[in-house]
């Protein structure tokens, strides 16, 4: 027996073939809609997730209140480092009749604080974003309760020292207000 010689392969072209690519797709379970009505343009985001999902829904004028956050406590940070017996006399109206190095630690603190607000300023991670403000919101609290004991225990209050009061409770429900709204879950549209 003879055999017929084949004829000669031809290549197909699946990328011009939309037919072709269409049941391609359809194969490894791309280009249609899943369960939450999203198209995947590819396995690997399928099985990712859209990143839209991740996207953080920023309340209005969060970052701005990040940066003045953390230029406050750089300023305040440096003048506490600076400028100890200064910065105390402004707040109680008294001399400082200790050393100043409790002052500067202080400050020292501040500036570690100052750090993490910067790091807030410039990422895009929601997590870090509010692992900031909460960090922020607990030194506003911890501030105000030692403000006020030390207020009670001098026995005067200096108008200095009310305002500084008032600045901490302002800060602190700012704070909150931004931590509690970033970390409500978006509506669904």
């Amino acid at each position: 027996m003879a055999s017929k010689p084949h004829a000669p392969l031809m290549k197909k072209h699946s990328q011009t073939d939309l037919i072709s690519r269409l049941k391609t797709r359809k194969i490894l379970g791309v280009g249609g809609e899943d369960d939450d009505g999203e198209v995947h343009r590819s396995k690997i985001s399928q099985m990712l997730g859209n990143e839209i999902k991740f996207a953080v829904r920023e309340p209005m004028g969060l970052r701005v209140w990040i940066l003045i956050s953390a230029i406050v406590f750089t300023t305040m940070a440096l003048m506490a480092l600076v400028f100890p017996n200064q910065l105390y006399e402004v707040v109680f109206d008294k001399e400082l009749s200790v050393t100043s190095v409790s002052i500067r630690l202080y400050g020292g603190a501040l500036l570690s604080i100052s750090l993490i607000m910067w790091n807030g300023v410039y990422t895009a991670e929601k997590i870090v974003i509010q692992w900031t403000l909460l960090t922020e919101a607990c030194y506003f609290a911890v501030q105000f309760l030692v403000t006020s004991v030390t207020l009670v225990e001098l026995g005067f209050v200096s108008n200095a020292a009310v305002l500084l009061l008032l600045s901490r409770l302002l800060f602190l429900s700012v704070s909150l207000s931004y931590y509690y709204h970033l970390g409500r879950r978006p509506k669904k549209i």
